[in-house]
């Protein structure tokens, strides 16, 4: 699948968003459960700002000095009998991944949540040397059984289904034959899954923190799954974005703090898994072997960049649970793995403009996602910086927008043009004006007065107005 959704064009994806009202229902629903967690989880702590502060100076100095990290990472994961891989690309990941389970003969592999294996199409290229590959988080893997239907969500990936829908997808793919409770769905899941853990010969997760200074990888869940993925297989493969560490566990207690608060309002989430190497004598369990894979696949690019502050993103979705465009179009109309605000931001700068050029515009810029990230990336600053390469640099601007602004620039630069202009605007938009306002605009202003009411101009233009009013004060 990698990183892009489906084939539709973004106005397409807009309105099969706009026009799900179970999806967007859905959605507010969970947006609003999600940041009452964020806000009390905060309060609770008391000191928030301080730590987002701290968040913030963690994540800019581990960027600033990533090669020395990523070097002490690879040396102590090698210490502990582990082997390091640095893909440069997507494909040099999966050949990496898929050659390490060719050499293994193995053919099922389960895995735990991971956005960066799915940025790569990791499960797609492992499909195609004949592998099983499972997805053993629920939301995850409720998607896959219903046709790798794609996620909507950064850590709700389910977030678009119901739990009839749900129901619906275990009956018709895999034969259920009971009620839409969510313990008895759990209880399916649960019961098919544990086949898969204990028949896999692969395990593959992704890493919320990798520990410099440890070699060790940490998994931040609320199911175990992780846990499962890690200790029955005998082969371990971590697949983790370069981006994704920290010097040491000082500096990952804090980000954790933060992450889990801000994804889902938790102290801590009922799993935080970390690992360091292979399975040691006297362990019961543990994988006998064990592969980091540091993908690079663009981030590189961005570090040094007006867009690095970007890469401090620690995945906890808070920018998308109070974003108000997220909320009515869902995480589909992004056509990215990466929806939201973050989304916006990021996939362009991996994918670029060609393919998510529209991205940077689906946004009010009110900034709540700058003021909800734990780490402080001022999201709707870069979403303005992007619009500005996109017009600038990158000339990708639509031609009528080109010449509208063009020529607006001409009327309002001239006076006696500006004056012939603002004498005329309410002439030619009569035939719009019902009440004072305009609801269906001509132009430019359809979008916007398809679902608002756009002010009609004035017969008495401010001027004339002010001119009128310095007459009768001298009467």
């Amino acid at each position: 699948m990698g990183m892009k959704i489906g084939t539709a064009e973004f106005k397409e994806r807009v309105d099969q968003g706009l026009s799900d009202s179970f999806m967007r229902g859905a959605v507010s629903a969970a947006q609003g459960r999600l940041r009452d967690g964020r806000l009390n989880a905060a309060e609770e702590l008391g000191n928030w700002e301080e730590w987002r502060n701290h968040g913030e100076e963690i994540r800019k100095h581990t960027l600033e000095n990533l090669d020395y990290y990523l070097e002490m990472l690879a040396e102590n994961v090698s210490k502990r009998g582990g082997h390091v891989f640095f893909a440069q690309t997507a494909e040099e990941a999966n050949e990496y991944i898929t050659n390490v389970v060719k050499k293994k003969n193995a053919k099922k592999i389960v895995k735990s949540k991971s956005m960066v294996t799915e940025e790569i199409s990791m499960n797609e290229a492992l499909e195609k040397i004949g592998c099983d590959v499972v997805e053993s988080d629920l939301g995850e893997w409720i998607l896959q059984v219903d046709d790798h239907d794609p996620p909507s969500h950064i850590v709700a990936p389910a977030l678009h289904k119901n739990k009839e829908q749900i129901r619906e997808v275990f009956r018709d793919k895999l034969g259920y034959k009971h009620t839409e409770k969510p313990e008895e769905l759990a209880l399916f899941a649960r019961e098919q899954l544990r086949k898969e853990f204990l028949a896999a010969e692969v395990g593959i997760t992704g890493c919320n923190f990798a520990i410099a200074d440890s070699g060790t990888v940490t998994l931040v869940t609320n199911e175990g799954n992780a846990r499962m993925a890690t200790t029955l297989p005998k082969t371990q493969i971590t697949v983790m974005g370069i981006e994704r560490i920290v010097p040491s566990w000082e500096e990952m207690e804090v980000l954790v703090s933060l992450l889990t608060r801000a994804a889902v309002g938790q102290k801590l989430t009922s799993y935080i898994t970390a690992l360091t190497g292979t399975k040691g004598e006297g362990d019961v369990d543990g994988p006998e072997e064990f592969h980091l894979v540091i993908v690079d696949n663009g981030r590189s690019k961005i570090l040094g960049t007006e867009f690095q502050e970007a890469l401090h993103c620690i995945r906890c979705a808070a920018c998308i649970n109070v974003c108000p465009v997220y909320r009515h179009v869902g995480g589909h109309s992004y056509g990215s793995i990466y929806p939201g605000p973050i989304g916006a931001v990021l996939s362009p700068l991996l994918g670029g403009y060609d393919e998510y050029k529209e991205l940077p515009y689906a946004s009010t810029l009110c900034g709540a996602c700058t003021e909800a990230c734990p780490v402080k990336i001022p999201l709707h600053e870069l979403l303005i910086k992007h619009r500005q390469n996109i017009v600038e640099k990158e000339g990708k601007a639509p031609v009528f927008e080109n010449l509208s602004m063009k020529a607006f620039r001409m009327g309002t630069a001239n006076p006696a043009m500006y004056n012939i202009g603002t004498r005329l605007a309410p002439k030619i938009m009569k035939p719009f004006v019902k009440q004072e306002k305009i609801s269906d605009g001509p132009g430019p202003l359809k979008n916007w007065t398809s679902i608002r009411d756009f002010p009609a101009p004035s017969n008495e233009r401010f001027r004339d107005w002010f001119k009128n009013r310095k007459k009768e004060a001298r009467k």
